[in-house]
């Protein structure tokens, strides 16, 4: 056997500056991909405001925005029995004033506070803080006066699409204690901030029905059914979760059937846990909702008396006559901006 050659220092050296080259690279490289890595996870982070553009944002309310008077606080004593009575009436009208009712059959056997939510005390949820403070009022619809009492005959007839009750009789008459009660740290003819429903931002374009139909799909037939139909109570008598259209929901003649006055409502309040705060909707979202809801069949309330003064009409009344040319359906859906524009110019000459 040959003896084994010994390696020069030379050999040595350049295997060693082989192995140092490999190294050197395999480390740029990785280094490379940490680097990638991280400048993508940083236009990842810089485009994320413009991903979340289109969700909701926390609101900011005053701090002297209206605070309902807590229960614990009505009065003893006659006073008190029959604020709470107005407030037990408001919460669950069916029992007593629906189809079933013990007192009386006015209703559809919705509750007041499927509408005014809690009791009339939620922050924008048609919340009853300047009901009246604001009594009596011109009633834009008939252009005419209306008392405290008569604001409510009209929601009998119209939001519960029923028949109005007989105002000097208990019932309405404790609905008003508890109304001039809710409201007694409100000026007379202040209207406080988060008073009735929000009126949204106007779109560029139509509300769609069609679109709304998918979000309601999604987000509220949970609560009201795919059909609209609501939950009844587990006595049949009033409903949980009311219906939002057919045979027993408002009428054509309710607040409700003006979009944008739903459209505020939805925004604040639906789906379930919803809040002016914390909204779970964007404003578009809300505008289709309520568009679709509002191009579902309900009952019919004879109108031809509402909105005599046509120049007087609110721009969102679904059937006319009008005092522009423009359609029902544009009246309906929107866009609103051409229809107060027209007004405006009319009104100017």
């Amino acid at each position: 056997m040959q003896p084994k050659k010994k390696k020069t220092p030379l050999i040595v050296l350049a295997k060693i500056s082989r192995y140092a080259i490999c190294i050197t690279l395999l480390t740029a490289f990785s280094l490379g991909i940490i680097i990638m890595s991280f400048n993508n996870g940083q236009v990842k982070a810089a485009q994320q405001p413009e991903n979340k553009a289109n969700q909701t944002s926390t609101q900011t309310i005053p701090a002297d925005a209206w605070k309902a008077p807590a229960p614990s606080t009505i009065p003893a004593g006659k006073t008190g029995a029959m604020i709470r009575y107005g407030r037990e009436l408001v919460m669950n009208t069916a029992k007593y004033l629906g189809p079933h009712g013990s007192v009386a059959h006015l209703s559809n056997g919705m509750n007041c506070q499927n509408c005014h939510l809690y009791a009339g005390t939620k922050l924008y949820g048609n919340d009853f803080a300047s009901f009246m403070a604001t009594s009596p009022k011109i009633n834009p619809r008939s252009g005419k006066i209306i008392s405290a009492a008569g604001r409510i005959s009209e929601c009998f007839q119209r939001s519960l699409a029923g028949t109005s009750p007989d105002t000097s009789k208990k019932e309405v008459q404790a609905i008003l204690a508890y109304m001039r009660w809710v409201g007694k740290d409100v000026k007379k003819g202040q209207i406080p901030f988060g008073g009735g429903s929000e009126r949204l931002p106007f779109m560029d374009k139509a509300a769609n029905p069609a679109l709304g139909k998918i979000v309601f799909m999604q987000k509220c037939k949970s609560c009201h059914g795919a059909n609209g139909e609501g939950q009844l109570t587990a006595d049949k008598i009033s409903y949980t979760y009311p219906p939002l259209w057919g045979p027993h929901s408002y009428n054509d003649g309710a607040s409700m059937f003006y979009i944008a006055s739903l459209a505020g409502f939805v925004k604040n309040n639906m789906p379930y846990g919803a809040t002016y705060q914390r909204p779970q909707l964007t404003n578009e979202e809300s505008w289709n909702v309520a568009a679709f809801i509002d191009s579902q069949p309900r009952p019919h309330k004879d109108h031809h008396l509402d909105w005599t003064n046509l120049a007087k009409k609110r721009f969102d009344i679904p059937y006319g006559p009008y005092a522009d040319s423009l359609s029902e359906k544009q009246h309906k859906y929107g866009p609103f901006k051409p229809i107060l524009a027209a007004a405006q110019q009319k009104a100017a000459k």
